[in-house]
């Protein structure tokens, strides 16, 4: 997530931690951490202090700023930036999509598919690709080579690799 601030017309990267010493969703390694979703805005320039949360699920967006001065402290904002936040994942939770099988899946398996990838050189690969997600917010993929192991042993493969993968 890319936070950027205006000076002189140009957009240039904001500070990454806060005076408080407080960082915002940095990466995969956080993606589910207790700022999920929740970024640090300092934008000295604009007097812009204070965390956002921006979400998006099923194509619709959803957003909220929790500025410093309205809450009294940084602090107090990211509690109630992590408050709302809360709520609304419940909220969403309760309109979790039931996953069935799309009548574009050839593979008759839900979350398996037989990919191409071209390479830059102009040489194409095929493969079986399983998905899933462990959680919400996150995304596992794994893909199996029809070269490597044949067309039977690559689906058998990524239908394993995704049996296991959702497997509580």
């Amino acid at each position: 997530m890319n936070i950027h601030s205006r000076k002189g017309g140009k957009l240039t990267p904001a500070v990454i931690r806060g005076k408080f010493g407080h960082a915002f969703m940095t990466g995969p390694t956080q993606s589910q951490g207790e700022n999920y979703a929740i970024a640090r805005i300092d934008l000295p320039d604009a007097g812009t202090h204070g965390w956002q949360v921006r979400m998006q699920r099923r194509g619709i967006k959803y957003g909220k700023f929790f500025a410093d001065r309205l809450h009294g402290h940084p602090d107090r904002a990211l509690v109630a930036a992590r408050r709302w936040r809360d709520a609304l994942l419940e909220k969403l939770t309760d309109q979790a999509r039931i996953c069935e099988r799309s009548q574009r899946n050839s593979s008759g398996v839900v979350g398996v598919s037989k990919i191409t990838v071209c390479s830059s050189n102009g040489t194409t690969y095929h493969f079986w690709q399983a998905t899933w997600s462990p959680a919400p917010g996150q995304r596992r993929c794994v893909k199996f080579s029809i070269k490597r192991y044949g067309d039977r042993e690559a689906f058998q493969r990524a239908v394993e690799a995704r049996t296991e993968g959702i497997q509580p």
